[in-house]
């Protein structure tokens, strides 16, 4: 066994307070993790490609259609809670695996139905007990492998959403039009049943680290940020709620817009596309920036950088114009999530990070469901989308506001340590 190198009750290695837990290996997780990931998050993006070929066989409104995508990003945050606890007791490789099977059954529930067999599919099956099994349990996984790089390689395995989005919108797009959107929703539920079980076979037990120095002992009254941690908690999930609305409007219906304007619809896919590999590229700074600033400080950047592209969708009908906006809202908002969880890792003990970040996860997701939500259901009432993206840069205006309160309580504690030690 190296030196430095001890094991513990779990039988997983743990290192000395003063050793890195961070090896080769802790790349090797992390790269696991982005493959997963990569093929997972296709999952939600069938009813987002699918929202007007869906909304026309089964003569939904598009409100519905974009209900099923919203109950999916639900599941999935509540389903953190739940399996986060399952993950610690079993591993993390069960719960990936279970996962991609719940998945594909929801897809497969889906497609074989009317708009209420698609809705229970992705609320129970896609989102609750599956991607709720897999993006959760895998973040708080791979932070306790790293405790120097954790903002990048949550950057890096976040990036998989984006690689999603890079790949497979067009590839569903093709293939709906060919084929039809239930024949798709059950190809790629077999393609979820074969890669994702592979993949998780490899993932190792992380490492057991001994806590930090600025974590807390069993029963010690503590603050955060001068605030009760329960408090501290709900401000920060306050805040992830009302930036997620806007960051889901785009990426929700920006295929839909795009052909409302009069723009094919695989021009809008390719769009989104564009969207989420300006997101994938950017997200390595993001996640860079984390490591050097804070959780808090990144978080209240990407938020202003999104704030600012949102507000441009309102400006411009124009194709080249859009694909601009699209890349440059992609730039903007793909650092939020990683840097949300990077705040918790700084700001609560690692005991506590199974349940507190699949809880901000949980709620930054319904901000993403509500937010898919309300663009289709305004979308309905006005027949156009500029109440909707109008809406998600009030929303944003909050969001700025509550994590602003956060860094300036942050900034006053460090300026009054030296005054205090």
């Amino acid at each position: 066994m190296p030196e430095g190198v001890r094991t513990g009750l779990s039988g997983t290695a743990a290192t000395r307070p003063d050793q890195s837990i961070e090896t080769r290996q802790s790349w090797v997780a992390a790269g696991l993790t982005l493959g997963l990931l990569s093929v997972s998050y296709g999952s939600p993006l069938l009813a987002i490609v699918g929202l007007k070929p869906i909304s026309t066989d089964l003569g939904a409104t598009r409100q519905m259609v974009a209900l099923a995508g919203a109950l999916t990003w639900v599941g999935t945050g509540l389903g953190g809670i739940l399996m986060g606890q399952v993950a610690e007791r079993l591993g993390v490789r069960f719960t990936t695996m279970f996962g991609a099977v719940m998945i594909a059954i929801g897809l497969s529930i889906s497609a074989s139905g009317n708009i209420w067999a698609i809705l229970i599919g992705h609320a129970v099956f896609v989102g609750l007990l599956g991607n709720g099994s897999l993006y959760p349990p895998l973040l708080v996984y791979v932070t306790r492998w790293f405790d120097r790089r954790r903002g990048t390689a949550l950057a890096l395995i976040s990036s998989g959403q984006y690689i999603a989005g890079i790949v497979w919108p067009t590839i569903f797009e093709h293939a709906m039009a060919s084929h039809g959107w239930r024949l798709t929703m059950q190809v790629f539920a077999g393609i979820l049943v074969v890669t994702v079980p592979i993949i998780a076979f490899f993932l190792k037990p992380s490492p057991v680290a001994p806590e930090a120095a600025t974590d807390w002992k069993t029963g010690e009254r503590r603050d955060v940020l001068g605030l009760r941690p329960n408090l501290a908690l709900a401000i920060i999930c306050a805040a992830g709620f009302c930036c997620c609305i806007p960051m889901s409007i785009p990426q929700g219906h920006l295929v839909a817009f795009c052909t409302d304007i009069g723009i094919p619809a695989a021009q809008g896919a390719a769009m989104l596309s564009v969207l989420q590999g300006s997101a994938f590229v950017s997200r390595v700074f993001w996640g860079w920036l984390a490591d050097r600033i804070g959780g808090l400080q990144t978080v209240l950047a990407g938020s202003l950088c999104q704030a600012l592209a949102i507000s441009a969708f309102l400006t411009t009908q124009d194709e080249v114009g859009l694909f601009t906006i699209a890349a440059i809202y992609g730039l903007g908002f793909s650092g939020i999530i990683p840097a949300y969880v990077v705040a918790i890792r700084q700001l609560f003990p690692s005991a506590e990070a199974s349940w507190r970040v699949p809880s901000i996860l949980f709620v930054s997701m319904s901000g993403m469901a509500v937010g898919s939500w309300l663009a289709g259901a305004l979308y309905d009432h006005f027949g156009f989308y500029a109440p909707a993206f109008a809406t998600g840069v009030v929303f944003n205006i909050a969001n700025l506001a509550l994590v602003g309160f956060l860094v300036l309580r942050q900034r006053r504690q460090v300026q009054l340590r030296p005054a205090l030690a």
